[in-house]
């Protein structure tokens, strides 16, 4: 059974499923890693919750979301040139990419997504910006991933399978993935 979250993109040259893909990270980020954490920061700071500052280290953040910027970058780029579509769920790659970051751990884009949130979070100097970054991993890891990996499942079977029991979700390989010639 389809979960109707995921479809597939339509067959599309690489540069739409590149501009569509540099659409969605400018939107996204915007409003994950700006608009949203400076709304909890000025929501805490209106209702005096102060508690939840903590001194901020901006050098340190910035250098955590440019380092987890450039890696969620190559990611996507990746994903929309090699699976011909896009990494949102609602215009997915049509072909399983394990390529670039893919090689090293499944879901580089949801690490580096927490990382950034975790930059901005040391930039901020906001506890409660760690723990909204902390509850997106937690929805990320129960909730939506078991989804993906099920239509994952159903759309590339075994090449998916073997895939999954090699390359960890949360911790990088070593060495690159290679999947086996057939």
């Amino acid at each position: 059974m389809r979960v109707a979250l995921f479809r597939e993109a339509v067959d599309a040259p690489a540069w739409r499923n590149l501009a569509k893909t540099a659409t969605q990270v400018v939107v996204l980020w915007t409003l994950a890693l700006w608009v949203v954490p400076v709304g909890i920061v000025r929501t805490l700071h209106a209702l005096r919750i102060t508690w939840m500052d903590v001194p901020a280290f901006p050098a340190a953040g910035w250098v955590l979301f440019g380092a987890a910027s450039g890696v969620g970058l190559w990611s996507a780029a990746t994903m929309a040139r090699l699976g011909r579509g896009t990494p949102l769920p609602l215009d997915h790659a049509r072909a399983l990419v394990v390529a670039g970051p893919y090689a090293y751990v499944r879901n580089p884009m949801a690490i580096t997504g927490l990382a950034q949130g975790l930059g901005v979070s040391l930039v901020l100097g906001s506890i409660a910006v760690a723990l909204y970054v902390a509850a997106g991993g937690a929805i990320w890891n129960w909730v939506v991933r078991p989804l993906e990996e099920r239509r994952l499942t159903e759309q590339f079977g075994e090449s998916y399978r073997a895939y999954q029991r090699a390359v960890r979700c949360w911790r990088p390989r070593l060495t690159p993935y290679t999947p086996a010639a057939r």
